[in-house]
């Protein structure tokens, strides 16, 4: 085995130094692709700490966000302390370890000054060395005024927060906060900023002496980007109207806000087409972006998606354009819609997969991480084990994994995997990725550890339920009464051998001290009676009368069937007093059945003369009269 590593890290060492080009991360690269990942490791961010590592869902994105929050505050220190950390004790030299320029350094009026303030992104301070120049009667270059635009429309005219710093509302954005929260929520409310009319973008740009493509480019897609479609298209026409010609970004912008514009499905789609046919008269190419946006558009064109989704990847196949995993992504989920797609067959998918086979990809267009989530969940739909299996080797080749998105879209891919696995695969393959992918690549929720339990009980392997309550514990889902009652149903619902009773036993009164611990959590008759069930099978008999005490304290009612049980078991035992408490509790409970249980109880007990006459009351007052 010593061997077989030396070797592999040979070979890797050898095809590292034989690149010419080689990035200086090159050694650590090759000397990671020696080792695979560690299943049992938490998620590299976490390391440092061991002791913060999480165990829940909740835990990682408390860590994640307190890690992420600290880092922001203590990055906010440093840049604005500059002076007190001017010592570099790295070697090499790690710039993002030392102060990073946020402060301005040139106060006079000057276009150096202004470029400043635009690469230092500050918004508000650039919009007044801009008017600070044209009152003092300077020129600005044509390239300097374009950044400006580009920043103004990229934050919408705000000041955009910087890492660290405490986040603001001004008194007009409040305000339209407030206006939302009062009505009917709609789709532009999501948006962080919403364009403001006649801002500043628009008054140096109606300032300006001459207009360029570029100008209209900056303002066209801060207008789509910030929900201003409508805008955005009269932009466009007036443009055309000074005999100028948009670029690829432009149009790029304007397919993605056709359908905002247009309510009718042909008429989203006439205007894409429109918008297609102009770019081929000003001999625009199109690239990657703008057939992503096409067929994003025809997500939302109804009957006319189908046939123009798959021409559109015909002429990206013409151009020479190798479609991203955010075409894929857009062509699934024209075809395979989430109600209908158990009825449909998986060949298009199918047909993806085979062409992706083997690829390493990079990221191309924000939404490519969307891709494998939604191809798994037509697996899942069309239940397809084995393309699910096809997928997941896809998302293994290379750095493919990063491209599952941040750990919210990783946790839908797993959990729609996981969930796949549980219905259709064997358990013991199940419980083998149960182990390499919880929890260092995904926290199961309460649906997920209810796939597992379903799992378990269609394979007969219910024995393994104690178990799988110790992680249901870890993961924090215990506090979930519909999870804990599903899982004391399982074990209480057949009896087993009595050793698997035993554990069942113990892991009831495990849930037991779990609830007691949480005044909080309802205890329903079900879970109590189950948990009672569990203790006399294991012939746990006083706990089990514990149980029955709790009935009343809880304001439950007790089953006829469990008082049975348990009176069975006070035969077996020959407690003769526990059967007449029992019958006792019954008529307690104001139960039809007490007078049965008398009954019973005094053709199966000896009792005492005391004792006869207790059940012979109780078994009188509680027959049905005829």
């Amino acid at each position: 085995m010593l061997f077989c590593l030396k070797r592999s890290l040979n070979e890797a060492l050898k095809s590292c130094f034989s690149l010419s080009n080689r990035s200086r991360e090159a050694v650590l690269e090759a000397l990671a692709s020696t080792v695979s990942r560690d299943p049992t490791a938490y998620p590299y961010q976490f390391q440092d700490d061991p002791y913060l590592s999480p165990r829940t869902s909740t835990e990682f994105k408390l860590f994640s966000l307190s890690q992420e929050s600290g880092r922001s505050a203590a990055k906010y220190i440093v840049n604005n302390n500059p002076k007190l950390f001017t010592k570099d004790f790295a070697e090499p030299h790690i710039p993002c370890l030392m102060p990073e320029t946020v402060s301005l350094r040139l106060e006079e009026v000057s276009e150096e000054a202004l470029k400043e303030r635009i690469t230092l992104r500050k918004v508000t301070a650039a919009v007044d060395m801009y008017d600070q120049l044209l009152q003092a009667g300077t020129t600005v270059s044509m390239e300097t005024t374009h950044s400006l635009l580009d920043l103004i429309c990229l934050y919408s005219d705000r000041d955009p927060v910087q890492d660290g710093e405490p986040q603001t509302d001004d008194a007009e954005f409040g305000e339209e906060l407030k206006k939302r929260k009062a009505r009917v929520r709609r789709a532009s409310d999501f948006l962080k900023f919403t364009w403001k009319e006649n801002n500043n973008a628009e008054r140096i740009f109606n300032l300006l002496p001459e207009r360029d493509t570029r100008c209209y480019s900056a303002l066209i897609r801060g207008m789509v980007k910030h929900g201003a479609y409508a805008k955005a298209f009269s932009m466009y026409t007036d443009m055309l109207n000074n005999r100028l010609t948009a670029d690829v970004h432009i149009f790029n912008a304007l397919i993605s806000a056709a359908p905002d514009v247009r309510d009718k499905f042909n008429e989203r789609w006439d205007l894409v087409a429109e918008l297609l046919n102009q770019m081929n008269q000003q001999k625009v190419r199109p690239d990657l972006l703008t057939f992503n946006s096409v067929l994003k558009a025809l997500r939302r064109c109804g009957f006319l998606a189908k046939t123009q989704a798959l021409h559109t990847l015909n002429e990206m196949k013409a151009l020479g354009i190798a479609p991203s995993l955010a075409s894929y992504d857009h062509i699934l989920a024209v075809f395979y819609k989430s109600a209908s797609s158990a009825q449909n067959n998986t060949d298009l998918l199918q047909e993806v997969i085979a062409e992706l086979e083997g690829r390493i990809f990079t990221c191309q267009d924000p939404d490519d991480v969307l891709f494998f989530s939604s191809a798994m969940r037509i697996c899942l739909d069309s239940k397809d084990l084995e393309l699910g299996y096809k997928i997941q080797s896809l998302v293994d080749v290379g750095e493919n994994w990063r491209l599952l998105g941040d750990s919210f879209q990783q946790s839908i891919y797993y959990g729609r995997f996981f969930n796949l696995l549980c219905m259709m695969e064997h358990i013991d393959v199940v419980l083998k990725w149960y182990k390499q992918i919880i929890p260092s690549l995904y926290y199961p929720n309460p649906q997920g550890m209810r796939d597992l339990l379903q799992a378990l009980d269609t394979d007969s392997r219910l024995d393994l339920l104690p178990s799988i309550w110790k992680d249901i514990k870890t993961l924090g889902h215990d506090n979930k009464p519909d999870l804990v009652e599903e899982l004391l149903s399982l074990m209480a619902r057949e009896k087993h051998s009595s050793e698997v009773q035993e554990s069942f036993a113990a892991c009831a009164l495990d849930v037991k001290s779990v609830f007691d611990l949480r005044p909080s959590i309802e205890w329903s008759a079900a879970s109590l009676s189950h948990i009672t069930t569990l203790l006399l099978r294991a012939n746990k008999t006083r706990q089990a009368w514990e149980m029955l005490q709790l009935f009343k304290s809880r304001n439950r009612v007790p089953s006829e069937g469990l008082l049975n049980n348990f009176l069975s078991v006070c035969h077996s035992d020959g407690d003769s007093q526990k059967a007449v408490q029992l019958v006792q509790l019954s008529a307690a409970f104001c139960l039809p059945t007490t007078w049965r249980l008398a009954k019973r109880a005094l053709a199966e007990f000896e009792l005492t003369e005391e004792q006869r006459a207790i059940l012979s009351e109780l078994e009188t007052a509680g027959e049905p009269s005829d």
